[in-house]
């Protein structure tokens, strides 16, 4: 799928991977601070980072598609470069809430486990967690914010100018 109605498909993934990778790390952030939260979003927001993960890739192929199709320049050059390392945000937000939810889940008295692999009641091991998932979604919304400029750029200089 390289073109929709005749639109290249990047120009349309890209407004996926732009609300929803930032969504799913604002949820991280907040379900590793705030008990409330965690207990009814880690669920959600651990299906949703998964899948910003697989929509990551088609939004890149995609944008591999239409960069051959234009001519070369260096800022779409810079763009597709950028645009490589949305994937490792994407992983590290799932990785994340997949840790936040596993952790709420064992903690969940409702659900006794027998082993508690990421130790829900350590406060040590929350505080660990929660630092982390913080600074990994703060990196992930610099990284699309930083991919979105350089797209933009890439995208719109020269256009008032007709060049």
């Amino acid at each position: 799928m390289q073109t929709v109605n005749g639109l290249p498909a990047h120009v349309l993934l890209v407004h996926a991977i732009v609300v929803l990778l930032p969504l799913s790390a604002a949820l991280l952030a907040l379900t590793a601070i705030w008990p409330a939260a965690r207990r009814r979003l880690t669920g959600p927001n651990a299906i949703l980072a998964i899948l910003v993960v697989v929509l990551v890739p088609i939004t890149t192929s995609a944008g591999e598609w239409l960069e051959h199709h234009l001519a070369r320049n260096a800022l779409i050059q810079r763009h597709a470069e950028l645009g490589d390392t949305a994937i490792y945000a994407a992983i590290a937000v799932a990785v994340l809430a997949l840790i936040v939810w596993w952790r709420q889940r064992e903690g969940n008295e409702a659900t006794p486990m027998k082993r508690a692999f990421l130790a829900p009641a350590s406060s040590a091991v929350t505080t660990v967690v929660t630092v982390i998932a913080i600074l990994v979604a703060g990196a992930a919304v610099y990284d699309v914010i930083r991919i979105g400029d350089s797209g933009a750029k890439a995208s719109w200089t020269g256009w008032a100018t007709g060049s």
